[in-house]
């Protein structure tokens, strides 16, 4: 599958864990995301046993400062959070139906496999925290499929060794500009690091957004991200885990046409006056005649002037008129042409 196209950014839903444990909900938000003209949606394709493990020790329990303390520890959010296996075929099926591309975070190489075996999972995602997962990197990039992965987590020497671990079976490669803070402040989103990204390790980049509003989404397809996700949800008032730095669908449209104004806005290398413009070509400049001019008179800079309209004679001849004679009687409001100057 071919994700990135000339001057068109591919625009990713990403449902995350905004279904709130209900098939229902995240059949609707594929429906949602169709109609509001993504050209993908993203699960997370997790269940809590399989990214931690249920423990009250220290290590597994979330901190006072974060934004989701409420669960406690790691195992009730994701479980909370979670993307049940049993969905997956009914989902993919559904995508496939209403012909929308359904794709995947992987965070384990069973899922991966259980993907590849019943799924044909056209992409794959690794989410920033598990950039370090070499592993789990190695198989998705044996898989041959389209990878993005997001840089949150990482720094340079992390992002580099991933990067040297897929490309060394697979070269399509997709690195997504990310800052790992919920909701993420725009002073902490460096895009342009998606630039340095695209020269560094020679792929394209995009922007993995997690700020509120749409401004950063919209700003980062216009300097160049070739991939935009944005998290989403069906109401913003919905007490799901990821929602309080999710837009609503709404948005998520008025996202979409933006960026795609945007795209038409782009076009192509020209120099040309517009076809469009042609009907103004007028309110050029040109020289005309101000006062009444006899035959041998002499042009000076008070019988003629550059002035609008673009009617008479190119206002770079102007200084090579000067103080040359005419050819004939000119009268005041003539558009000068070079044939009624002597040479």
């Amino acid at each position: 599958m071919r994700i990135v196209k000339k001057n068109r950014c591919f625009i990713v839903a990403e449902l995350s864990a905004n279904h709130g444990g209900k098939l229902k909900n995240l059949i609707r938000m594929i429906h949602q995301a169709k109609i509001a003209g993504a050209d993908a949606v993203k699960i997370q394709a997790y269940e809590a046993d399989s990214i931690t493990m249920d423990s009250e020790k220290s290590y597994f329990k979330l901190k006072s400062k974060s934004k989701w303390k409420k669960y406690d520890n790691l195992y009730k959010l994701y479980k909370k959070g979670q993307t049940p296996r049993h969905w997956y075929k009914k989902i993919f099926s559904y995508a496939k139906k209403i012909n929308i591309t359904l794709f995947a975070s992987v965070f384990d190489i069973n899922t991966l496999e259980y993907f590849e075996k019943e799924i044909k999972c056209p992409i794959y995602k690794i989410a920033s925290p598990e950039i370090t997962d070499i592993p789990l990197l190695k198989q998705v990039a044996k898989t041959g499929k389209p990878i993005i992965i997001s840089n949150g987590l990482s720094n340079f020497e992390d992002l580099k060794l991933a990067v040297k671990t897929i490309k060394k079976f697979n070269q399509k490669l997709i690195i997504l500009k990310c800052t790992s803070t919920y909701p993420a402040p725009k002073t902490s989103l460096d895009l342009s690091t998606m630039r340095d990204i695209e020269k560094k390790f020679s792929c394209d980049a995009g922007f993995s957004d997690h700020t509120t509003g749409i401004n950063s989404s919209v700003f980062a397809a216009a300097i160049g991200a070739k991939v935009i996700e944005k998290h989403v949800v069906l109401n913003k008032k919905s007490k799901t885990v990821d929602n309080f730095f999710s837009i609503d669908f709404k948005e998520f449209k008025k996202m979409v046409n933006e960026i795609r104004d945007n795209e038409r806005s782009l076009g192509k290398i020209s120099y040309k006056i517009h076809p469009s413009s042609q009907v103004n070509i007028h309110g050029r400049k040109s020289i005309f005649v101000l006062k009444n001019i006899k035959k041998g008179e002499k042009f000076t800079k008070d019988n003629i002037k550059s002035i609008r309209p673009y009617h008479g004679l190119h206002p770079k001849y102007y200084e090579f008129v000067l103080n040359k004679k005419a050819k004939k009687n000119l009268f005041s409001g003539d558009p000068l042409k070079l044939k009624y100057v002597q040479k």
